[in-house]
């Protein structure tokens, strides 16, 4: 593996080591570090600690902290695609992005579908409004792909280096277990304190000795209950996971491509766990068809760091969907991203507000 950036083994172990399993207790960079000196890498809790302020300050994270799971805090979020014609591509670009909902948009390889975004709403009927405002603005139809079966959300960026699982074994370290043990409550919705909890860590933790203690005091809660929380809502799916994000352009994982298969609907549940079980397939989901327009309903998205890369990804993901079913040349399309058209992340605060209760 190489990257686009300089990093000493150091960093490189801490990126491989903790994109997930990072511990949640009240001084987590000891316990993060003593794991790593047992899997044979020399750190301190403040060396842990300052190694990953200077990856973050250099644009090496994305950020540090948990990995909110949107799904599951309220509200809901769709994937669609429309064509902005040539002539007027930047107006229809701007038109689309013009709308707060609008989280993510690119520009992908494709002789008609060129834009392809995501909306994040409170209200999953404010989706059919959103799109009927971007249709009645540009003049172009839109193609509604919701995710209706979820195999594989883990887009993780390992380099060369300790714990980069090239070696057979498992990547990263897993420190979860090191969290109190809390139950389940039941609850789907979210109480004041934990919509403020979750709106507070959505953009990282802060690098602190005590970035629990740190969240606590900035929402007005004890630091055992924003422990027990965090830790509750890794179990129950609220978080994905807790540790570094990279910026995976940073590490070189420049090339991005959405491959889109047309898979026999009975044997999209065979399909589905075995294209998620490649190591490189960061999304893999199914979405419905579009009659005479988009004839796919399986996704899987992958990265490289170069062309080269990619397609041989790709030609892992097309050997692995024929051992099901004999995949012809016109069942599947890779779709390269050639432009971010806007990257603001999913904004939590309405949907978290919507999703909340009096306690």
């Amino acid at each position: 593996m190489t990257t686009d950036v300089d990093l000493t083994e150091r960093e490189r172990a801490v990126v491989n080591a903790f994109q997930g399993g990072f511990p949640v207790v009240e001084r987590p960079f000891e316990p993060a570090a003593a794991a790593m000196c047992d899997r044979g890498v020399d750190i301190d809790a403040t060396e842990l600690l300052e190694t990953i302020r200077g990856l973050d300050e250099r644009g090496v994270l994305s950020r540090f902290g948990p990995l909110v799971n949107a799904q599951e805090i309220g509200g809901a979020a769709t994937l669609v695609a429309m064509h902005a014609p040539e002539d007027r591509f930047d107006e229809s670009v701007e038109q689309v992005n013009a709308h707060r909902e609008v989280a993510h948009n690119y520009e992908r390889e494709h002789p008609h579908l060129n834009v392809w975004f995501v909306l994040s709403v409170a209200d999953e009927e404010r989706v059919d409004e959103v799109l009927a405002e971007i249709e009645a603005e540009t003049g172009q139809e839109t193609y509604n792909l919701p995710k209706e079966q979820e195999f594989r959300v883990e887009a993780k960026f390992y380099v060369d280096g300790p714990f980069d699982g090239e070696d057979g074994a498992s990547a990263g370290i897993d420190c979860t277990d090191l969290g109190p043990d809390v139950p389940s409550t039941g609850r789907s919705a979210l109480t004041p304190a934990e919509r403020d909890l979750v709106l507070e860590v959505q953009g990282g933790l802060p690098l602190t000795e005590t970035p629990y203690a740190d969240v606590a005091d900035a929402i007005g809660q004890e630091t055992r209950w924003v422990i027990e929380t965090i830790n509750r809502f890794e179990r129950a799916g609220k978080i994905r996971r807790i540790g570094v994000v990279p910026n995976h352009y940073a590490l070189g994982y420049t090339e991005n491509g959405m491959t889109v298969w047309n898979v026999p609907d009975d044997l999209v549940g065979e399909v589905g766990p075995a294209v998620a079980a490649l190591p490189f397939v960061t999304h893999c989901y199914r979405r419905p068809r579009h009659e005479g327009v988009w004839p796919y309903n399986f996704f899987a998205m992958t990265h490289g760091r170069s062309e080269e890369e990619s397609r041989q990804r790709i030609d892992q993901v097309r050997d692995t969907m024929a051992d099901y079913w004999d995949v012809a040349d016109d069942d599947w399309d890779s779709l390269f991203s050639t432009q971010i058209l806007k990257k603001t992340g999913i904004r939590l605060d309405e949907r978290a507000e919507a999703n909340t209760e009096s306690e």
